[in-house]
């Protein structure tokens, strides 16, 4: 059963003393005993369920913006779009432009995040250690080609040409 509306509003009020008071420096067993807490433990948890449902909150909020905002780009680029397939050089530019802002809206242009790992996805090998080691493994990192064949010795000349 959920709390009433009242309780609501004192838990409210009193989380948000409890962010005012740490972020003020107070550690938890004194905010705990101020506010009335069973322990430091309980207050600790209360922080972390307020940030939680603060967190919460915010994501609903710019998953909120970001559908209006897909919403509004749609309905500019149906303004434009048959004047831009007709041929109307002006409408093409501002559809390709509105399509390049919902991709960005979308995160189509997000960069990827690359990782360096070892097989199977596992840990990079590394033998010793030793410095001579580390500074092949920077050389290769920086070139092109069968890094297999790198590790045995041979230099990538950068050439890619049979």
């Amino acid at each position: 059963m959920s709390a009433s509306k009242a309780q609501q509003a004192v838990t409210a009020e009193r989380r948000a003393e409890l962010i005012r008071m740490r972020r003020a420096g107070h550690d938890f067993d004194h905010i705990a005993q101020a506010l009335g807490y069973s322990s430091r433990k309980a207050a600790s948890r209360d922080m972390c369920r307020a940030l939680e449902v603060r967190r919460d909150e915010e994501a609903l909020e710019v998953s909120l913006y970001r559908q209006e905002s897909r919403e509004r780009l749609l309905a500019l680029l149906a303004s434009v779009w048959d004047d831009a397939i007709n041929g109307d050089l002006k409408a093409h530019e501002q559809a390709r432009k509105i399509i390049v802002d919902l991709n960005r809206l979308d995160g189509v242009d997000m960069p990827t995040r690359a990782e360096v790992s070892g097989p199977d996805g596992g840990a990079v090998p590394l033998g010793t250690g030793a410095l001579a080691e580390l500074q092949q493994l920077i050389t290769i990192a920086g070139q092109t080609g069968d890094p297999d064949t790198l590790l045995d010795g041979e230099q990538d000349t950068g050439d890619d040409t049979v």
